[in-house]
């Protein structure tokens, strides 16, 4: 991580104005399996508190960790008790059987590019591109991830680096060529300079 921070500071003086408003890089990973690809679909669309309140219910009938074959014993009575709509609700089960049958393999993930592994798991319903990166950067721990369709990265670029608008996926991709090979670690610190009093 030392390495990641030095590099970001060297290559981007307003990522270096930041990293030193926001202190060291405390990233937290979850494990690369199917509780936290269960756990991106409940979290998305939500705020912070719910989802985590909705999460903790779900898990607490389904079995903590997660698995395919909690979530499938579940009706949808059941499911929409803690919290979840119907829509996701059906996305957790289409995940729950696509695992069951084979189709999703998390023992795969961790040899995969990063390109296989979006293509692997948006096959599941109710996972987009957005999910898949949130993955690949928090559970399998992929340095150099940009999640351009991120609203708190735009909203971070558009007060940091002086756009008029929210910036495009092109322009964001150029913006962060400098924080190549760890894109992942600069767009934490962008998320973190949300949250604190950066101006």
């Amino acid at each position: 991580m030392r390495r990641a921070v030095t590099h970001l500071k060297k290559s981007d003086p307003v990522l270096r104005a930041i990293i030193e408003r926001v202190g060291p890089c405390r990233m937290e990973f979850g494990e690369p399996q199917f509780h936290s690809l269960a756990e991106a679909i409940v979290y998305q669309q939500l705020n912070g508190k719910a989802a985590v309140t909705i999460f903790k219910r779900f898990a607490a009938l389904a079995g903590d960790p997660v698995t395919p074959e909690g979530i499938l014993k579940l009706t949808d009575a059941q499911l929409r008790s803690v919290g979840l709509s119907k829509q996701k609700s059906s996305y957790l089960k289409d995940m729950a059987q696509r695992a069951v049958r084979g189709e999703l393999d998390f023992s795969r993930l961790p040899e995969m590019t990063d390109e296989e592994v979006i293509q692997h798991l948006t096959q599941v319903k109710g996972v987009g591109v957005w999910t898949a990166h949130m993955f690949l950067m928090f559970t399998l721990r992929r340095p150099d991830v940009l999640p351009t369709g991120d609203f708190g990265i735009q909203m971070a670029m558009k007060k940091h680096y002086k756009k008029r608008k929210m910036p495009k996926p092109h322009q964001m991709e150029k913006i962060a060529r400098l924080w190549q090979p760890y894109r992942s670690i600069a767009c934490w610190y962008l998320w973190r300079s949300l949250d604190i009093k950066t101006m």
